[in-house]
């Protein structure tokens, strides 16, 4: 009798247990989401994701003694993926707005951007911003350049499109005479692609964050601090170096 009443004392026990044990595997780990399709930030290279957020990402990681859980959706699916706890970080390139403050919150900001306009190397009618109005514009949806077209620029024919990618390839074609994009993208993109340009004035100034769960707010002090440390040890350096001193040329 007494080992029966052991042995139903010890189940209980466990059932207790599984849960907490659960949740100490789970405190070690940070989902985040991004979408792999904007290099040099984030993008994937011979099969592996790669790139200056996914290498500044895992690097605050280990500083905070965590492991990273990815996932990779479409753009505009990663601040509502925050949004319904489904994920706890977005990094993504995601620039930092008061829109986006309302929903979720934001680490400092980790590196200074903004959006620029690529058209064809032989384009001579788009030459500054204010000849966008009237023309037809990509932009990629759920990005800042479909809000920020919409507001300062009116009379915009947006195109939208689901990806960075595809962007590019509408200007190419010729069925947009120019895209509106986050500038080091752009850069890396025209790079390999003769055929386009970066036109010198921006359209905007941006600064860059991590996305972070509104209920995570010692998430969001963790990365900060673990951003603050990996620019003083040089680490934070090394990966704009690696992936972004080339692009901002």
């Amino acid at each position: 009798m007494n080992h029966r009443r052991f042995f139903v004392a010890l189940a209980v026990a466990v059932s207790f247990m599984v849960p907490v044990l659960a949740n100490a595997q789970s405190a070690g780990v940070i989902r985040v989401v991004t979408d792999s399709t904007f290099p040099p930030f984030e993008f994937f290279k011979d099969g592996k994701r790669t790139g200056f957020d996914i290498e500044l990402m895992e690097t605050l990681a280990k500083s905070m003694g965590k492991k990273i859980e990815w996932t990779d959706i479409d753009f505009k699916g990663l601040i509502p993926g925050l949004i319904s706890k489904r994920f706890d970080v977005a990094a993504s390139a995601i620039y930092v707005t008061e829109d986006r403050r309302k929903v979720v919150d934001f680490t400092d900001p980790y590196y200074p951007g903004g959006l620029v306009i690529v058209v064809k190397t032989g384009n001579n009618t788009i030459l500054k911003p204010a000849d966008l109005n009237g023309k037809r514009i990509a932009v990629q949806v759920g990005t800042k350049s479909v809000n920020y077209l919409k507001e300062y620029f009116p009379q915009v024919d947006r195109v939208e499109v689901e990806k960075n990618q595809e962007m590019f390839n509408l200007v190419e074609i010729g069925r947009a005479d120019a895209a509106v994009t986050g500038k080091p993208a752009a850069l890396e993109y025209v790079k390999a692609r003769p055929g386009l340009k970066v036109i010198d004035k921006p359209v905007s100034v941006e600064l860059y964050g991590f996305a972070v769960r509104k209920d995570l707010p010692e998430v969001t002090q963790a990365l900060n601090a673990a951003l603050k440390k990996s620019k003083l040890d040089g680490s934070y350096d090394k990966l704009v170096k690696k992936w972004l001193d080339s692009s901002a040329k």
